[in-house]
């Protein structure tokens, strides 16, 4: 782990310790109505368990700080390196993905006392790191922060999608309500082009895949106001937009017929009114608020049916503070055309860190802004998050753009 090539962190120990507590306890307040049954449970490969989640993002703190940094530290347990690795083949062997819901031993109530052991561990670590390794293991717990951030997403989906198969329709949040956006008519916005500056520039921290900075030309374009909403999509459905192949690409046509695809994920209709699934349960479909958990073959579809199109990622993040493009974050992460690839220069950083992103940038789409399900403080405008173009039991939109 020495060498590797981090965004510096940007916080004392104290601060670091303060934010670790506070990553960490967001994380437990998220599976507080979660039953020891529902942390169990894996709806499909796509998805883990929310004891997983709990358990990994552990792993991650253990296997990259406690182990290599502080000699003193205790492994909690020998065999939770292979029931909770992930994807680092640099560390070791692992358990196969699409079996994490048969994991019903450990018990939650070890996860629980895992966690405990490992906060404790680096509570105590963190104020006493030897300076020379000071700034580099900072920026690697930075990092494993950030990582939690984004299973504590994940996790909000994952249970979404194991709740939606329950015919009782479970709510995860109860009480939770319905955002709807922005008010007002959708309009295109202008937006100059030219020669605009892209990636993450700042000493704050980023993820490697939005590095490093580069200069992209642009045409001029425009950007829609708002995100595409529910009753837009009605209209999409009412029109046959599900059964004409003219709108859609070869792989999303034969996605949409295997699947038997005819509106968006958790979209029931009942007694002719349509409702959405969500973390409140079951609620009726809001015709104004964003469209979520749609594929990019279904947002590609859209944007053809409006003789739009998606945006790339380039115009999505040259418009960034241009206050009349409305909802750039905290609705749906939203789809563009572009494929995830790295950036001009990319370089992965050296040992089982480097497979974080760089090992992932083929085969993908690139969703910007984030969503409603996205901790508070974790987007920023350079995040580049990604998905194969058939997944959609994310919070995922769209935003249209034109040529202009």
């Amino acid at each position: 782990m020495h060498g590797v090539e981090l965004p510096t962190a940007d916080f004392s120990a104290d601060d670091l310790s303060a934010r670790f507590r506070a990553v960490r306890h967001v994380t437990e307040s998220l599976v507080v109505t979660l039953s020891d049954e529902d942390q169990s449970l894996q709806s499909m490969p796509d998805a883990s368990p929310a004891k997983w989640h709990r358990a990994h993002t552990t792993w991650f703190f253990e296997q990259f700080v406690l182990i290599p940094h502080c000699p003193d530290y205790r492994i909690f347990d020998p065999t939770f390196g292979f029931l909770f690795n992930s994807y680092y083949d640099a560390v070791g062997p692992r358990h196969p993905r699409p079996s994490r819901g048969m994991l019903t031993r450990p018990p939650t109530a070890r996860v629980a006392a895992y966690r405990r052991h490992v906060d404790a561990a680096m509570q105590r670590a963190l104020p006493r790191l030897p300076a020379p390794v000071q700034a580099p293991v900072q920026a690697i717990v930075e990092l494993g922060l950030h990582h939690e951030q984004q299973h504590q997403e994940l996790l909000v989906t994952d249970m979404l999608h194991g709740f939606a198969a329950n015919p009782l329709f479970p709510a995860m949040q109860p009480g939770w309500q319905e955002p709807t956006g922005s008010a007002g008519p959708t309009t295109f916005v202008p937006c100059p082009g030219g020669l605009h500056r892209i990636g993450h520039t700042s000493d704050r921290f980023c993820f490697d895949n939005e590095t490093p900075p580069h200069q992209v030309w642009l045409t001029d374009y425009a950007l829609a106001s708002r995100l595409v909403r529910n009753s837009d999509w009605l209209a999409f459905i009412e029109d046959g937009g599900y059964r004409t192949p003219s709108l859609w690409m070869s792989d999303g046509w034969a996605t949409v017929q295997a699947e038997g695809w005819d509106a968006p994920l958790y979209w029931r209709q009942q007694d002719g009114a349509w409702f959405q699934f969500g973390p409140g349960g079951l609620q009726p479909l809001l015709p104004d608020a964003p469209v979520r958990h749609v594929s990019w073959y279904e947002a590609d579809a859209f944007a053809r049916w409006s003789e739009a199109r998606l945006p790339t990622e380039a115009e999505w993040e040259a418009a960034g503070g241009n206050p009349a493009v409305q909802e750039q974050t905290g609705h749906v992460w939203q789809w563009t055309e572009s494929a995830y690839r790295p950036y001009p220069g990319y370089r992965p950083a050296q040992g089982a860190i480097g497979e974080y992103n760089g090992k992932f940038m083929i085969n993908q789409m690139v969703l910007r802004g984030g969503s409603l399900a996205t901790p508070h403080g974790h987007a920023r405008p350079t995040y580049r998050n990604f998905f194969h173009p058939d997944k959609r039991w994310q919070f995922s939109g769209l935003r249209l753009a034109k040529d202009h």
